[in-house]
């Protein structure tokens, strides 16, 4: 396929005769910058999913790496402990709810994350470790950065219902047209 000149923020999508955009954006709460929100884009039908890379939710220094984790339905996610102790990661509402049992340093226990939903992770051995594992249908999405930015790849032009979650902030949905120019700005 040749594709035209190449324009700042959208790139030709390989195999189709659109454009795919990067939507750039940020999220915001209270006038200052989010880290760790989640923003994705619905899609009807999502497209099939085959999980091709290992997906790793760590256990070190007792907390959970990273924080906040966004995966397809049907990825299965390893949680390694490499904490010189026990932990027991656990998730008992809402989204997947599981309970991984103790194990020791230096073992890796697994989950496949099956339907769309937030867990909530914690271990029951360590009160402060807390975590988030948002299981989603759709490729588009992307996790803020430290400066409350980020950047959904390759998304086909068109009217997209977006969703925003945050860790202590309630979910937020709307609306975005994905074009060349677009930007989307949250707003807690």
């Amino acid at each position: 396929m040749h594709c035209p000149a190449i324009f700042i923020g959208i790139m030709c999508a390989a195999g189709t005769s659109a454009f795919a955009a990067d939507l750039t954006g940020s999220v915001q709460a209270a006038g200052k910058p989010v880290r760790n929100a989640v923003v994705w884009l619905e899609v009807d039908p999502p497209p099939p999913f085959r999980q091709t890379s290992k997906v790793l939710l760590d256990q070190r220094n007792l907390s959970f790496a990273p924080q906040v984790l966004v995966v397809r339905v049907g990825t299965t996610v390893d949680f390694p402990n490499n904490d010189k102790v026990f932990h027991n990661v656990f998730s008992f509402r809402d989204g997947k709810k599981f309970d991984l049992g103790m194990y020791p340093m230096g073992t890796t226990k697994r989950i496949v994350f099956d339907r769309p939903g937030l867990a909530r992770l914690f271990c029951n051995i360590h009160p402060n470790m807390a975590a988030y594992v948002m299981a989603i249908d759709t490729p588009f999405f992307a996790v803020s950065s430290t400066e409350g930015v980020f950047t959904i790849t390759g998304v086909p032009p068109g009217r997209y219902t977006y969703h925003a979650w945050r860790p202590g902030g309630q979910p937020l949905t709307g609306s975005v047209s994905v074009d060349a120019l677009q930007r989307l700005d949250i707003q807690w």
